[in-house]
């Protein structure tokens, strides 16, 4: 094979992997709704999620379950499984032994630690729901209105926190009594709170074997939270059915054969969303496998940690944001070394929170066929916090990136048509029983036939094929109209755009209600323009009046114009923006997805700029518009 021809790679065949059959049923209405169904039943799943956690201290009681680095010179500290059940009996028994009940729910505030995962597994052993709550409303938030709004609605009776003293001033923001604070490594000061040492030394009694076994499908195991319109998070509920089930889907549609490698990942996505404390944690679980806590991130600087882990990680299932192997792709093409370590022992690679530019498809599949001498297929998936969250997948080795696949076995897709594409719907086993304590939003999240309302669009790769799967279309409620009243879809629309102008986007808000034209705000990809400005240490302020910028993007979005079919794709004018989507501001929603209306609401002056009769030299222009 002549590796220095640009398109070899296409020549190489993908690593095989065992997927499931696309045996699909589209059952077509009269009033043109559809439902798509996988006909492979589901498979039997687990009581529990903590069952897994007894299947493998039994049967590979030493293999590594866990691994973080810890102390001054940051080695790995691993726990076995057989280590795990001893520590989560123990915390299970000292649960038990402070009367926890399930109406006083177990939060945890700090990311992820070793101690959060095996708290999470103790308080599910016990019967008590676990709810992780993301670090920014603690660490990040000015006014702390979303922890207290979670902390009042849930009404926990334990309280986690890996560093008390990081989080202190959040713990001061709340009214902490009848609540035990548990610190893992130091204590709040002025926060009456107990040792996790002491938690772990608790001595195990008949009890705990009684409370697994008292723990049942229906058992609330997480809430998770979500943002809705309101800007206030909803506890959604998971009970161990959902959690159970979701797994069995994930092992029907990419099954393990005998003499595939023990499973390896290493991921730094939060627990606290249901992508990294539930699809990822898991799936590592349920397979006997190794989880390596990373605490790099696809951010500046801290991407760093996540390249010395994979110095020493060879990961069999990694994935990451589109963000991140940007930065990994730039990584391995220049270090051959880690790129050997890398793919070595993979299997599969995923992706999520966005569209993988296909320019970056090509550039990973390209280092793959130079370090194994064969394609990986890029799996993704689609769902939410309120499905546990996979409800489709890209089940098949296909070489177009950007779809969300097809349902699971046991899910049933509802799709009821809105204009030139459908609203999709959700029913099954995976599906929330609803949301905790807010029972008016539970009975608006659902139809009249009991379909959850994701509030997500979709269309077919080909109608005439349904087999060929279904692509995201963004948000129902994100569309709106020009001035001449084209309908604009945001969803495609801003994909496109962000992969027109790869890699100096890396995300943006479609703007243009009952104006004349579209223009969009965009996030610059803060090392990709650094790249292309050949300036290592510019700052963003910096780069978005840096001609080569203006140049690339006018460059661009001209030729993404020139392609477009109508106005309603068209892109005229463009703002970079330098301050990052808000948390208080509710401008990212659970998925890692920019909250359009919320975000365009509260830039609005920006968005003023962008509209102005004689626009300052901010705004660039781009031809082809009109």
């Amino acid at each position: 094979m002549n590796l220095h021809s640009p398109d070899a790679y296409l020549k190489a065949p993908f690593k095989h992997i065992d997927f499931l059959e696309r045996d699909i049923d589209l059952e077509r209405r009269p009033d043109g709704v559809l439902v798509m169904r996988q006909r492979i039943p589901l498979k039997p799943f687990e009581r529990s999620i903590p069952m897994f956690l007894r299947k493998w201290a039994a049967e590979r009681p030493d293999g590594v379950w866990l691994a973080q680095r810890r102390g001054p010179k940051r080695e790995w500290k691993t726990i076995t499984y057989a280590e795990a059940k001893r520590i989560v009996d123990s915390l299970t028994q000292a649960l038990i032994d402070m009367k926890l009940t399930p109406e006083r729910p177990i939060s945890i505030l700090s990311g992820n630690s070793l101690e959060h995962a095996l708290l999470t597994m103790a308080g599910m052993q016990a019967g008590i729901p676990v709810a992780p709550v993301s670090p920014a409303y603690s660490l990040m938030s000015q006014d702390h209105a979303k922890l207290k709004f979670i902390f009042n609605l849930i009404n926990p009776g334990v309280l986690f926190v890996q560093d008390g003293a990081l989080f202190q001033r959040a713990l001061k923001a709340l009214e902490l009594k009848d609540v035990v604070v548990v610190h893992g490594d130091r204590p709040a000061e002025g926060v009456p709170s107990r040792a996790w040492s002491e938690l772990e030394a608790t001595q195990p009694t008949a009890a705990v074997e009684r409370a697994l076994v008292a723990v049942g499908p229906k058992t609330i195991g997480k809430l998770l939270f979500t943002s809705g319109s309101t800007g206030m998070p909803k506890a959604v509920i998971n009970t161990q059915e959902m959690m159970c089930a979701n797994v069995a889907m994930a092992q029907m549609t990419r099954q393990r054969k005998d003499d595939d490698p023990r499973m390896v990942v290493l991921d730094w996505m939060p627990w606290n969303h249901t992508m990294g404390g539930n699809a990822g944690f898991h799936a590592v679980l349920a397979e006997g496998g190794s989880l390596y806590i990373d605490e790099g991130k696809p951010l500046p600087g801290v991407f760093d940690e996540t390249l010395r882990n994979l110095r020493e990680v060879s990961p069999t299932y990694y994935a990451n944001v589109p963000a991140g192997y940007a930065m990994l792709a730039t990584a391995l093409e220049h270090d051959d070394d880690l790129a050997r370590s890398f793919f070595k022992d993979l299997g599969i690679l995923g992706y999520g929170g966005a569209t993988l530019p296909d320019d970056l498809y090509v550039r990973m599949q390209r280092l793959a066929v130079k370090h194994t001498g064969h394609r990986f297929v890029f799996f993704t998936g689609w769902g939410s916090t309120e499905t546990a969250p996979t409800a489709t997948s890209t089940y098949w080795a296909t070489e177009r990136v950007g779809l969300i696949g097809l349902p699971h076995p046991g899910v049933e897709l509802k799709m009821v048509p809105v204009g030139s594409k459908y609203e999709m719907r959700l029913r099954g086993v995976i599906v929330t029983p609803g949301y905790y304590k807010q029972p008016e939003l539970t009975k608006a999240a659902f139809d009249e036939e009991g379909f959850y309302k994701i509030g997500d669009a979709g269309v077919f790769v080909d109608p005439n094929d349904a087999t060929k799967g279904l692509i995201f279309a963004g948000r129902v409620v994100e569309d709106f109209k020009l001035m001449s009243g084209t309908f604009v879809h945001v969803g495609s629309l801003r994909v496109a755009a962000i992969a027109s102008a790869s890699p100096v986007v890396q995300d943006g808000l479609v703007a243009g209600q009952d104006k004349e034209f579209i223009g969009l705000l965009a996030w610059p990809n803060l090392e990709a323009c650094r790249k292309l400005a050949g300036e290592a240490n510019a700052t963003l302020d910096q780069l978005v009046r840096h001609p080569a910028i203006v140049s690339h993007l006018r460059k661009t979005l001209h030729a993404h114009n020139v392609a477009a079919q109508g106005s309603s794709f068209r892109i005229e004018r463009v703002m970079l923006m330098t301050e990052p989507p808000s948390i208080d501001g509710n401008e990212l929603t659970d998925k890692g997805y920019i909250n359009q209306r919320a975000a365009l609401e509260r830039r609005s002056a920006l968005v003023d700029r962008l509209y102005a009769e004689h626009p300052d030299e901010d705004v660039i222009l781009i031809e082809g518009a009109r």
